[in-house]
């Protein structure tokens, strides 16, 4: 979108290399027409046209070189991007003539570049104005910056004399409030150049609301304004916009039906609010009117502003003094002494100030007689006996008194004043003062012993022939009694102790009279001196506080107040703490304020018992003491804490499910529900669980030690704070073997494997051996070998090594030896409470051969019958490691018995005694071997390891 304001150009239309673009427009101005009519222009077309065949570059170059003004209007406020204008549709830099264009299509590219080279737009300089457009240097499009035009901002604060080259101008044209931004554009290539002054007008948006240069305005009219009397109201509001969307009109929120505005604009289009009486004011009814003074501009919608107006009645005189009676009656006695008050006249003025101030004076009807009898007091109306009252003097006075304004008929009344004449005198009481007395005011120190002494009164009678009576009037602790032996003396004490605090103040009267009832009455005024005989008072004797743990440094407690009877600074109370109190808790001597300076922590103490007192400061001071019983108050500041880190507990495989294990301590120093504790199993929690509320570790299963040994848990304790704070605790749990495994029998592989033993074999030579592991530790995998059974020709020839269970050759073999030798072989553990045990049946054959293998086979196949031997086995308590013996003699037995197979027997044990010494030349000095020949062909046992057996004591 783009705005195009009045374009005025002072040149001919120049005609353009390239075409004119056509843009949408935003209608935010008009363009103007060129000085020159269109009629005009179409009419010198031909010789225009003529004029550029025959001059050529010249002209052009002539057009291009004068200076070109065009003016662009848009409104302030607008978004980046919006389009002011075409400079090169605006300056009409139209194409050429078709022709024209047709030769120029038949040269090469590069021949119509440099003839027709492209335009340039730039901008001459950069000033204030440039920040606010940005100049398409190709097409000469103009468009608003990021920066957004705030008309008020440029023209009415910053607005100056115009200058070009990119300054800010308010301008005459085309109207008064103008406001241009100033833009020199210069045109390029050499040939073409044009400079151009480029105007863009500033209209004015409806952005700013009138405002009152202050919030309260004060009018005063005086109350006899006539009806409609106008005055200007200070302090008109203003509005930085300008025509309409400026201050338009005036309105009150109120009128009160007293009042009307109305707007008057000056010459310079100024609007000034004028306030404008519509009623009768009486300044006596109401002296003010408070209303809402509002300005609206014309803008739409328009914007509003206010302030508070006060219209305030001055007062002028229109009223005048006023009596409420009209006449008064005085009585005086003829004995009243001078300056007595007889009486008091006043009168009332509405006004105000000098307006109401009133002058009192008698009329000069009064007689001088009577002037100089009563005196009137022109200020206060107040009427004293100013001489003493004779015996010829007249028995009633009128008082004509006059009450004077400025400006008025002054006011009248009488005062009718009657003389009472007193044919005896009263009685008389002369006081004689015992405690300190001064100006009439007897003073007491409270406290005072029962019938202190006040004062002496002497009663006298002027006739001297009446008799005088006396006695107290009035309330208080007071006594007055004649005092003997003298007469008409009378004693004035008091009765009781007297309490300051209770009262401060009495006011009694010795009053006398005669027989013939006249009286006379003289009056005494106590009053009570304090003293400091009140302690200070605590609210209460027992403060109860609490705080929170990890409170903030110098944390406010509570502030003490104890009151004092006492006046003055006997009753000034200072607080201070008792010797008790711990140094970290502060006491203000003045405001009471009891402060805590540090943290406190409820796990290192809870409770504190101290006291304070407050002194006041009487001489002596009193004192009264309070006690602060103060309680810390729980935070979950604590994290659950094991007993020990890790934990280790024993327990026997075999151990029954939900059996216990043993118990997880962990404790909690914050208390409540800060200090409830739950435990959990972390890992393996699908085997152990924890009893939460006695921490007992239990096993849901039962554990065997065969398949695992011990196990780690993590136990993780977390309390019921908020939010809550966990710890965590190693466990290991090992597990004690049970002996719950026999031994198992590796070695003979079956009952039904038989060992070939050649009669030749000397003794002492190992035959074979019983192999069996215990998969139980310690000494419930101790194994002890023994042969508990035997059957053959002479199976005692065989014994067994109760430790190793190698089977050796005792003696040496008979002919009558030769057959089936069947040992029962009892393989038995360490364990406790009872070993356990198994059995294996260890078969020898004794022969120079194995001539037929079936026949051994049925032989055992047939239950042996084997005499059980109870002999226990010689069990050893430390395992041992035992080797598999090499360099076996089989094969060369065997190879020897096919040879000698008919040889005669002198051969076969010449064959024999060489295996022998073979197998003794290979023998290692550190290794018992063993001559082993497999029970089954199937089975090589020549070369088997035999691995030693570990044992681990828990």
């Amino acid at each position: 979108m783009r705005g195009r304001g009045n374009a005025r150009c002072s040149r001919a239309p120049a005609l353009s290399w390239r075409p004119a673009t056509r843009h949408p427009r935003l209608d935010m101005g008009r363009l103007s027409r060129p000085r020159s009519s269109s009629s005009s222009s179409r009419s010198h077309l031909p010789h225009l046209f003529l004029l550029f065949l025959f001059v050529g570059p010249f002209s052009c170059l002539a057009s291009y070189s004068r200076a070109t003004e065009l003016l662009y209007s848009l409104n302030e406020g607008l978004p980046a991007g919006v389009l002011i204008g075409s400079l090169a549709e605006d300056l009409r830099l139209v194409p050429r003539a078709p022709g024209r264009q047709d030769q120029l299509s038949q040269l090469p590219e590069r021949a119509v570049a440099e003839r027709n080279p492209p335009l340039s737009f730039s901008l001459a300089s950069r000033g204030l104005s440039g920040q606010y457009v940005t100049l398409d240097n190709r097409s000469g499009e103009l468009h608003t910056s990021a920066q957004e035009i705030d008309r008020e901002a440029l023209c009415l604060e910053g607005g100056g004399g115009a200058a070009w080259g990119g300054s800010i101008s308010i301008s005459s044209s085309p109207s008064s409030d103008s406001c241009l931004l100033l833009l020199d554009v210069l045109v390029l290539p050499q040939e073409y150049f044009r400079f151009v002054k480029v105007k863009i007008a500033i209209r004015d948006v409806n952005d700013n609301a009138p405002q009152f240069p202050v919030s309260q305005i004060s009018v005063w009219v005086p109350e006899n304004a006539p009806v409609n009397t106008r005055l200007a109201i200070e302090h008109p509001a203003m509005d930085p916009d300008i025509g309409t969307n400026g201050v338009q009109t005036y309105r009150l929120l109120d009128y009160h039906r007293m009042f009307t505005l109305d707007v008057e604009e000056n010459e310079n289009g100024e609007r000034t609010p004028y306030l404008i009486v519509m009623g009768v004011l009486d300044r006596e009814t109401q002296d003010q009117y408070v209303s809402i003074i509002i300005a609206e501009d014309g803008g739409s919608p328009p914007l509003l502003g206010s302030a508070t107006l006060t219209i305030g009645i001055t007062d002028i005189n229109d009223n005048c003094p006023l009596f409420a009676d009209s006449q008064i009656n005085v009585t005086v006695f003829g004995n009243a002494t001078v300056g007595t008050p007889v009486a008091a006249v006043q009168a009332v003025d509405r006004d105000l100030g000098t307006n109401a101030q009133i002058t009192y004076s008698y009329s000069q009807k009064v007689p001088q007689a009577s002037k100089d009898l009563f005196h009137l007091d022109e200020t206060t109306g107040v009427i004293k006996l100013f001489s003493k009252i004779g015996g010829s003097v007249l028995q009633t006075h009128k008082l004509t008194i006059l009450a004077n304004g400025p400006g008025c008929i002054p006011a009248v009344t009488t005062a009718l004043v009657t003389i009472i004449k007193v044919i005896f005198r009263p009685p008389e009481i002369v006081p004689r003062y015992i405690a300190n007395e001064v100006d009439g005011i007897v003073y007491l120190k409270e406290l005072e012993p029962i019938n202190t002494p006040i004062a002496f009164f002497t009663i006298r009678d002027p006739e001297g022939k009446y008799k005088v009576n006396c006695y107290l009037d009035g309330e208080g602790p007071f006594r007055l009694s004649p005092y003997k032996p003298y007469n008409n003396e009378y004693l004035l004490e008091t009765t009781k102790l007297m309490d300051y605090e209770l009262q401060q103040f009495y006011e009694i009267a010795v009053v006398a009279w005669n027989s013939e009832g006249f009286h006379v009455k003289k009056i005494i005024k106590v009053q009570l001196l304090d003293d400091n005989d009140n302690a200070p008072v605590f609210l209460q004797p027992l403060l109860e506080l609490t705080i929170e743990e990890n409170n903030a440094p110098n944390a406010f407690l509570t502030k003490l107040y104890a009151t004092d009877a006492d006046s003055g600074e006997r009753g000034q109370v200072s607080y201070f703490l008792g010797p008790d109190a711990p140094s970290y808790f502060s006491l203000d001597s003045v405001t009471g304020i009891l402060t805590v300076s540090t943290q406190l922590d409820r796990e290192e103490k809870e409770k504190y018992r101290y006291t304070v007192r407050a002194v006041d400061s009487g001489k002596p001071p009193r004192e009264s003491v309070a006690t602060v019983a103060l309680t810390v108050l729980d935070k979950n500041d604590n994290s659950p804490r094991f007993i020990n880190k890790d934990f280790s507990f024993f327990v026997p495989e075999n151990f029954p499910g939900y059996g216990e294990i043993g118990v997880i301590s962990v404790t909690d120093a914050d208390a409540g529900r800060n200090g409830w504790v739950a435990l959990s199993v972390v890992n393996q929690s699908d085997i152990f669980v924890i009893d939460t509320g006695k921490g007992m570790l239990r096993a849901k299963v039962s554990l065997d030690r065969e398949q695992q040994s011990s196990y780690t848990l993590w136990v993780e304790a977390v309390d019921g704070g908020e939010p809550a704070l966990s710890s965590t605790a190693k466990i290991t749990i090992l597990l004690l073997d049970i002996n719950d495994n026999p031994p198992l029998v590796l070695f003979p592989q079956s009952n039904m494997s038989y060992l070939l033993v050649l009669p030749s074999t000397l003794p002492g030579s190992p035959v074979t051996e019983v192999y069996a592991v215990d998969k139980d530790t310690g000494m419930n995998a101790v194994i002890a070998y023994s042969i508990i059974g035997r059957r053959g020709p002479r199976p005692e020839s065989f014994r067994i090594d109760p430790k190793t269970g190698n089977i050796t050759l005792e003696e040496a073999l008979l002919q009558t030896d030769y057959g089936l030798h069947r040992l029962l072989v009892k393989v038995s553990d360490h364990g406790y409470p009872e070993p356990l045990h198994s059995t294996v049946m260890v078969n020898l054959f004794v022969n120079d051969t194995v001539s037929n293998e079936s026949y051994i086979e049925s032989l055992l196949r047939k239950e042996p019958e084997i005499n059980i031997e109870e002999k226990e086995p010689q069990i050893s308590i430390e395992p041992t490691h035992r080797k598999i013996e090499s360099g076996s003699c089989v094969p060369t037995l065997v190879a020897l018995s096919v040879i000698s197979l008919g040889s005669i027997t002198l051969v076969t044990g010449m064959g024999i005694y060489i295996c022998l010494r073979r197998g003794k030349k290979h023998h290692r000095e550190d290794e018992n071997l063993e001559v082993q020949i497999p029970l089954k062909g199937k089975i090589d046992l020549h070369m088997r390891e035999r691995k030693p057996m570990a044992i681990s004591n828990i």
